[in-house]
């Protein structure tokens, strides 16, 4: 347990507590495991806890009728997911899945109300949080407004930028893998013209795919005529 524990240290909902207001909280999780591609939550469960990963990643997904995934978000070491659903009592209509082995620290309901009830800095913490979510999720939605499947990958691809972008002098390297139907799913589009886009962009020397799968984006990529909302 004292492996968990010192993960818990690097979930950003529990960042400002101390060594002793943390031992008292994992008293009360349920550290579970779950493989690559095994569903991590189903929406109808999603009013029931709370998860924070303590490593691996993540992706919140809508199914719809005719099969077809969209990603809603992605979550890694240190995110946490379905507080919303704790706070209203709603279920939400996704499902979280594991993208490969993820060790999560689960928090009921009972224990979620208690934390926010008795922890101020927890409840500040999460307020920040749900604001830069809400945020994220106007850009998102501005990004499919989009008609031109170019502007949508770009637009992406500079949301991506602030939760994995590593900027070096040469650019800014996304540090998370992404297959051409991942971004397809998070863009709208279909996983043919991702790929169609990304190989004129590599043409035309403004990306470049590492030998570790992470995108490259060259200086000036990601100077565009749309603009994000701050975080």
């Amino acid at each position: 347990m004292m492996e968990e524990f010192a993960l818990l240290k690097n979930v950003q909902l529990f960042s400002s507590l101390t060594d002793q207001e943390l031992q008292q909280i994992s008293k009360n999780l349920s550290i579970k495991t779950f493989r690559k591609n095994e569903t991590i939550l189903y929406e109808e469960d999603t009013n029931q806890y709370m998860y924070t990963i303590l490593y691996g990643k993540v992706k919140v997904i809508q199914t719809s009728e005719d099969g077809r995934e969209t990603i809603l978000a992605m979550h890694k070491t240190g995110d946490f997911f379905g507080e919303m659903s704790l706070i209203d009592g709603e279920t939400m209509p996704a499902t979280v899945v594991a993208l490969e082995k993820t060790l999560t620290a689960i928090i009921s309901k009972k224990e979620f109300d208690s934390l926010i009830s008795t922890q101020t800095k927890v409840l500040e913490k999460l307020l920040f949080i749900l604001s830069a979510r809400l945020r994220e999720s106007w850009n998102r939605i501005q990004m499919l407004t989009f008609n031109n499947a170019t502007h949508r990958m770009k637009m992406l691809f500079a949301m991506l930028s602030g939760e994995y972008g590593e900027k070096k002098a040469e650019g800014t390297v996304l540090n998370i893998k992404l297959t051409h139907q991942d971004i397809a799913n998070m863009a709208g589009i279909t996983r043919e013209t991702v790929t169609r886009v990304m190989d004129r962009w590599q043409k035309d020397k403004e990306i470049t795919i590492l030998k570790n799968k992470f995108i490259h984006l060259h200086p000036g990529f990601l100077k565009n005529d749309f603009r994000l909302t701050s975080r």
